[in-house]
């Protein structure tokens, strides 16, 4: 692969990347541990993920469990996950703090769709800016020494690079909407 295109390539893995991180993050009825990445506790007036303040496990399908290192980061870590657009009210008992995870109704399953979707489709807005922005760069090389075969072998690459990315997005909508969408 031309070095000029590889650029554009791990541009576009990025998009992906994050589209597909973005999804783990969202709550599809399955308790996904995943979903506490973005918290963060206050840990000695420093600002921590609770991965590192204490051991997180899945006990059961619809339950995600806690066990801090230290008792005194209970409340700590019950007051990051109140503030958090989670959704979820822990429950503790001294030892543990618990997340149960409701069974999603129809139409907040539909709602999760249309923000799979939304998510999507701003992955593939990201990915058509790539492209557009691969195309001008080889548009300006034009202007130097490289010839005109050579741009347009550069824009075929970008647009084959555009197109296998889309369908990764498509097929990752359809994934996500799918486990979403099974009760």
């Amino acid at each position: 692969m031309d070095e000029r295109v590889k650029t554009y390539d791990d541009k576009m893995k990025k998009a992906i990347e994050f589209l597909l991180s973005d999804y783990q993050t969202l709550r599809a009825g399955r308790a996904n541990p995943h979903l506490l990445d973005k918290l963060k506790v206050n840990y000695y007036g420093a600002p921590t993920p609770i991965q590192q303040v204490g051991n997180i496990t899945v006990p059961e399908a619809r339950m995600i469990q806690i066990t801090p290192w230290e008792k005194s980061l209970i409340k700590e870590i019950e007051k990051a996950i109140m503030a958090s657009d989670i959704g979820i009210t822990p429950s503790n008992d001294g030892n543990v703090i618990r997340l149960v995870f409701p069974e999603l109704t129809e139409e907040r399953r539909k709602s999760l769709v249309k923000d799979v979707k939304k998510k999507g489709e701003d992955c593939k807005v990201a990915i058509r800016n790539i492209r557009r922005d691969a195309n001008d760069s080889f548009k300006k090389l034009a202007k130097t020494e490289v010839s005109e075969d050579e741009i347009k072998d550069l824009e075929d690459a970008v647009q084959k690079l555009t197109d296998k990315y889309i369908k990764d997005v498509d097929k990752a909508i359809e994934e996500k909407s799918k486990e979403i969408l099974t009760v």
